[in-house]
């Protein structure tokens, strides 16, 4: 090594630190010994392990329960998925608590929480008569128009993106 180039002048001493620090550890940050291990000092893991969603198949009154109101915090809703084909598939059960803000109680779709929703995002309208009752059969839809069907296919596919599907609505 040669004196005369001003890198080397410049590199010597980062690399004595360097090696000082090899031989003589910083005080500071030592790391604990591997026999000083508690679950207190450990404790990355989770308070409690967040709830499983299992995909299940739910009736109206089934559904009811999760409007985020009732014992279980969670907000499910269900839209009738439509094919680009036009044929009419399953309604697909979404959990929509992480979009509580509009689907909760006090959210401006609140009314859809724990309900099947289809009528009212196929006709963009919030009035409760969009709603089924929980004890009639599941609407069939029938007088929608082709506009309101693509809308709520939209609504669907939107859904989908967004929210995790945890069921489907059936007759009950």
């Amino acid at each position: 090594m040669t004196f005369s180039n001003p890198l080397n002048v410049l590199l010597i001493p980062p690399i004595l630190y360097l090696v000082f620090r090899l031989i003589v550890p910083h005080p500071l940050k030592q790391t604990p010994a591997a026999s000083t291990y508690s679950e207190e000092n450990y404790n990355w893991l989770p308070a409690k392990h967040p709830e499983v969603i299992c995909q299940r198949k739910y009736t109206a009154k089934e559904l009811l329960e999760y409007d985020g109101t009732k014992a279980s915090p969670r907000i499910l809703l269900a839209i009738l998925r439509v094919g680009n084909d036009g044929k009419w598939g399953e309604r697909t059960v979404f959990d929509v608590t992480a979009g509580k803000s509009f689907y909760g109680p006090d959210g401006v779709y609140g009314n859809f929480a724990g309900r099947d929703a289809s009528r009212g995002m196929a006709k963009q309208s919030f009035e409760p008569e969009m709603l089924t009752a929980v004890d009639q059969p599941l609407d069939n839809l029938a007088d929608l128009t082709k506009a309101e069907i693509d809308n709520m296919r939209g609504w669907h596919e939107h859904f989908e993106r967004k929210y995790i599907v945890c069921g489907e609505l059936v007759e009950g």
